[in-house]
């Protein structure tokens, strides 16, 4: 609500954090702090680089996770209760919080931990009822603790790796899905082969 509000939260959930804007991502409105000197002008900063980016100053609070890995799970969900989880793929390199390098599968995570993550992906979708295609991301700390970051509620412009590895389509999934057809894989037919990956190209 106000600066007071933020130290507060801060001071609760314990430094650093990261301050968000709420309207909107892509890096905009972003700031970490450490303290609370760090806090209260990165505050300002967020708030005013939010309001011209998504014409709203509303931002939120969160514990900041350093060296963090960039996990996200796709998921496929029909109108029938079937969920298939095709696999994660890792956006860690980034640029301005912006992805670079998109990657399957993650070198990263232990098995234990992908399975984890998987069953807690498929745990979120049953829970919100969601139908469609989506990507439901983590942040990953060096313990391969996993944090939820924030759902995609549609297609990534990064799935073609993912694609790659499995011979989905999961664009045709989806149209599958939004025509009210039960999906035709099964979570046991799904087969990752080799490694993919996709980079993002700046023309600055």
């Amino acid at each position: 609500k106000d600066q007071q509000d933020a130290i507060t939260i801060a001071e609760k959930i314990g430094y650093p954090i990261m301050i968000k804007a709420s309207a909107g991502g892509g890096g905009k409105g972003m700031r970490i702090a450490h303290n609370t000197p760090s806090l209260v002008s990165s505050l300002q900063t967020a708030q005013a680089e939010a309001e011209a980016a998504f014409s709203s100053g509303e931002v939120y609070i969160e514990k900041y996770i350093d060296d963090a890995r960039h996990i996200e799970i796709q998921v496929l969900a029909d109108h029938y209760g079937e969920i298939i989880i095709p696999g994660e793929r890792e956006c860690s390199i980034q640029r301005r919080y912006q992805k670079v390098i998109e990657e399957t599968p993650s070198v990263f995570l232990k098995p234990e931990t992908r399975e984890k993550m998987f069953e807690t992906s498929r745990n979120i979708v049953k829970e919100i009822s969601y139908v469609n295609a989506g990507t439901i991301e983590f942040l990953v700390d060096e313990e391969q603790n996993f944090y939820f970051l924030e759902m995609n509620t549609r297609i990534q412009v990064e799935h073609p790796v993912t694609e790659e590895t499995t011979g989905l389509d999961l664009v045709e999934l989806q149209i599958y899905i939004a025509a009210g057809n039960r999906l035709p894989v099964k979570q046991q037919d799904i087969k990752v082969t080799g490694h993919s990956m996709q980079a993002r190209l700046y023309a600055e």
